[in-house]
């Protein structure tokens, strides 16, 4: 209980207060002219002049509600006591004051919890010290208390909602970047990886065999402009905040592109209805192939050939990618590569596995289901 405690007094205000709008000059352009006019023709009211200049005097608390509601909170039921003690009678008894009620509501809404308590004893203060002088009958008094604790409520209630949908948007954004940052990286290490294998095979056959190097540097444009494509449609959408339709989804079919002019041969099989994948599914297909393909290019020893074989039926789409490199080997660390291939696929509610094949070589497995996971 005593955590509980401490946790209130301690929240932080929302980070983001709502600015004032339009509205709230609208509200007191209209709340003052009638606290006047209730003064001057309710009945049975005393002391007409002085509750029409206080009431209609603290309607202009309500613009700074937001941005200071403990001192608003002070002022009116401060004003309200002082008044009300000087007269002997409950202060106001205008029907307009109900207004009042957008404080509490304010305070638990946009202040910290130090100050939503402190507020709270201001307001439920000043209904026991009007019961306590005999201003308020036990009965007024705890309708007054009832009607504070329900705005304070709504406010808690509201800042509650308000705070889990920041949080939920918070995980959406955290995520959207974690994919990003998968695609960003798998389209960055697959073609620079072809380049540097490229470049070395230009290297090597530039003194002996001119018209090779330069076939060499062609395919390396070729495939620097292609990782410039897949990039720029990353950043249009950190930049315009597109929705997923519009992301760089590649298709199962784009995995002919990742054939390779150097380096290992990649050979590409596909079987099935592989072109009426859900888009994530697809997506998902193509980049944990082309991880598999660069994470081969990089850390199989003496491989020669790289077999991409992905078969689809109704229910599910089954990923292979394996190469003849020497068995149970892989030359330098893999990185984040794996680990990602592991995350995208338990995204979607499928599983991936990687390791050595007993027969020489490594091999990756990732097994999708068509219907994307239930978040």
């Amino acid at each position: 209980m005593r955590e509980l405690l401490r946790s209130v007094w301690r929240e932080p205000p929302p980070v983001l207060s709502a600015p004032r709008v339009w509205w709230d000059w609208a509200l007191v352009a209209v709340l003052a002219p009638l606290a006047v006019v209730e003064a001057m023709t309710k009945s049975g009211l005393h002391h007409r002049g002085l509750s029409a200049v206080v009431v209609a005097g603290l309607v202009f608390t309500l613009l700074w509600r937001r941005s200071r509601p403990l001192l608003m909170v002070g002022i009116v039921f401060g004003v309200f006591t002082v008044v009300s003690v000087a007269l002997g009678r409950e202060f106001p008894d205008q029907d307009i004051a109900v207004f009042v009620l957008l404080l509490p509501f304010a305070l638990f809404r946009w202040g910290s919890g130090r100050h939503a308590v402190l507020g709270a004893a201001i307001m439920l203060g000043k209904v026991g010290l009007s019961a306590a002088v005999g201003h308020l009958r036990p009965v007024e008094a705890l309708g007054g208390v009832t009607v504070l604790l329900f705005a304070m409520a709504l406010g808690a209630a509201v800042r509650y909602r308000a705070s889990a949908r920041a949080r939920a948007v918070d995980q959406v954004r955290l995520v959207e970047r974690e994919r990003l940052a998968r695609d960003l990286h798998d389209t960055v290490a697959h073609h620079v990886t072809a380049m540097a294998i490229r470049a070395q095979a230009g290297m090597a056959t530039a003194a002996t065999d001119p018209t090779a190097a330069v076939d060499a540097l062609r395919l390396i444009d070729a495939e620097a402009a292609r990782a410039l494509d897949e990039m720029r449609g990353i950043v249009r959408i950190l930049r315009a905040e597109q929705p997923d339709d519009l992301a760089p989804n590649p298709r199962v079919a784009d995995l002919r592109r990742l054939v390779s002019h150097s380096g290992p041969v990649v050979a590409v099989e596909l079987r099935g209805d592989v072109d009426d994948l859900p888009s994530p599914v697809a997506a998902a297909v193509y980049r944990l192939a082309q991880e598999a393909i660069t994470n081969a290019r990089r850390h199989a020893r003496h491989a020669t050939r790289v077999d991409v074989r992905v078969v689809a039926d109704h229910a599910e789409v089954r990923v292979l990618v394996s190469d003849d490199g020497e068995a149970g080997h892989l030359s330098g660390a893999p990185g984040y590569g794996l680990i990602g291939m592991r995350e995208r696929a338990n995204l979607l509610g499928g599983t991936c596995a990687a390791g050595p094949d007993p027969d020489g070589g490594w091999t990756v497995t990732a097994v999708l289901p068509r219907a994307r996971a239930r978040a």
